[in-house]
C-alpha cells in the first residue's frame, strides 16, 4: 500500500483536512514559554527506542525482573501487534485522505499525469459537482460515460501484476515490482491510525502491566510527548493518534489471556480465603483448632496444585508458535526477494 496515492492522483493536488490538534499546538506555540516549546519540539524517543524497551522487557525475566513468562509477555506484544496491524491496512485502505504534507507525493515519486482508471470512472465526474452528487445518490450507479480511459502502463511482473494498479509504474520504474516496492516506503496519503504511535501504545502498555509505578508514569509521558511531535510535524492528524492510542490499550486488554497477571498466586489464596472465611470464623468461635488447621491446609494444598492445572502449558504453546511463525516469515522473505 506504499505509494497508494498513486493510484489516485487528485490527492497530491489537495490541502490537508484541517485539524484542530494542529491548531492547538500552534496556539500554545504563543503562549508556552520558549524552554518548554523547545521540549515539545525535541526528538527525545523514536519508534526504535519502543521496540528497544520492548526487547528489554520481554527478556528482562532472564534476570528476575519481570515475573515469568517473558516469552508470553513477547509473544502477546507480537499477536496484539499482527492484529492491530491487519485492522490499521483495513482501515486506511478503505478511505483515502490527503497527506498531511501535500508535497510528499511529488517529491517521492514519479506521479502519472492521470487518475487510475476506476478514479476516472467513479470519483473524478462526481468529486466536485454537487448537482452530480445528488443524481449518483439518487441513481446509485455511476452514471458518466467515461468510455475514453486514459491508460496505464502496463508491465509484464508475472504473478505479482495485480500489484500495478497499485503502483502505476512508468516505463523508467517498471523493470521490477520489489525495487518499486521498496521505494514505497509508508506511502504518502494519510495512514489512519498511526503505526508510531499504536506501537509506543503498546509498549506502554506491556511496561505498565510488567512494572507499573513510577517508571511506567514516565513512558506513558513519552507516549504522549511522541503524539504530539506527530501532529506537530505532520506526519499524522491529530484522530490518528488518537485513534492508535485506544486501539492500542483496547487491543492489549483483550489479549490479556496470552499472559498470566502478576500476583495470580496471592489473588488465588485469598480468593479461597474469601471462600471459606464463615467456616472460618465459626471454627475459631468453637475453639475447634482441627478444623482451623485443615481449612488452612486445603488452602495451602490448592495453591500449590493450581499451578499445575493452569493454562501455561498452553501459554507456552501459543508464544512459541508465535516466535517460530514470525522467525520463519522474516526468514522466507528475505530468501524470496533477494534478487528483487
Amino acid at each position: 500500500m506504499g505509494p497508494f496515492l498513486k493510484f489516485v492522483i487528485f490527492n497530491s493536488g489537495r490541502p490537508p483536512l484541517p485539524d484542530t490538534g494542529q491548531w492547538l499546538l500552534l496556539a500554545l506555540n504563543e503562549k508556552l514559554p520558549e524552554a518548554v516549546v523547545e521540549i515539545l519540539r525535541a526528538h527525545i524517543i523514536g519508534l526504535h527506542h519502543y521496540l528497544m524497551l520492548f526487547i528489554m522487557l520481554a527478556f528482562s525475566v532472564l534476570f528476575e525482573s519481570v515475573k515469568a513468562p517473558g516469552l508470553g509477555l513477547g509473544a502477546r506484544y507480537m499477536f496484539t501487534m499482527a492484529v492491530g496491524r491487519l485492522l490499521r491496512a483495513i482501515t486506511f485502505a478503505s478511505t483515502i485522505l490527503p497527506s498531511a504534507r501535500p508535497w510528499c507525493a511529488s517529491s517521492r515519486y514519479s506521479i502519472p499525469g492521470h487518475p487510475h482508471r476506476w478514479a476516472q470512472k467513479y470519483y473524478v465526474p462526481y468529486a466536485s459537482d454537487a448537482n452530480a452528487i445528488r443524481q449518483v445518490i439518487e441513481r446509485d450507479i455511476a452514471y458518466v460515460d467515461t468510455v475514453n480511459y486514459t491508460a496505464d502502463y502496463l508491465p509484464d511482473w508475472g504473478s505479482m501484476s495485480f500489484l500495478i494498479d497499485f503502483l502505476r509504474p512508468n516505463i523508467s520504474e517498471g523493470s521490477s515490482w520489489y525495487s518499486l516496492l521498496k521505494k514505497a516506503g509508508g506511502g504518502c496519503n494519510d495512514l489512519v491510525y498511526s503505526g508510531h504511535m499504536f506501537v509506543a501504545v503498546l509498549t506502554a502498555m506491556a511496561w505498565t502491566e510488567a512494572y507499573g509505578g513510577f517508571s511506567s508514569v514516565l513512558i506513558w509521558l513519552l507516549v504522549m510527548h511522541s503524539a504530539q511531535r506527530e501532529v506537530r510535524e505532520r506526519h499524522h492528524y491529530s484522530v490518528d493518534c488518537v485513534v492508535a492510542i485506544y486501539v492500542g490499550i483496547l487491543l492489549w486488554k483483550m489479549t490479556g489471556f496470552i499472559w498470566s497477571a502478576k500476583g495470580g498466586t496471592g489473588d488465588s489464596r485469598l480468593t479461597k480465603l474469601g471462600k471459606i472465611q464463615g467456616r472460618l470464623l465459626q471454627a475459631a468461635k468453637d475453639s475447634d483448632m482441627d478444623e482451623v488447621r485443615e481449612l488452612l491446609k486445603d488452602v495451602e494444598l490448592g495453591n500449590q496444585e493450581s499451578p499445575k492445572q493452569g493454562p501455561s502449558k498452553v501459554m507456552w504453546l501459543f508464544a512459541s508458535g508465535t516466535i517460530f511463525f514470525s522467525l520463519t516469515i522474516v526468514i522466507l522473505a528475505f530468501t524470496w526477494t533477494s534478487d528483487g
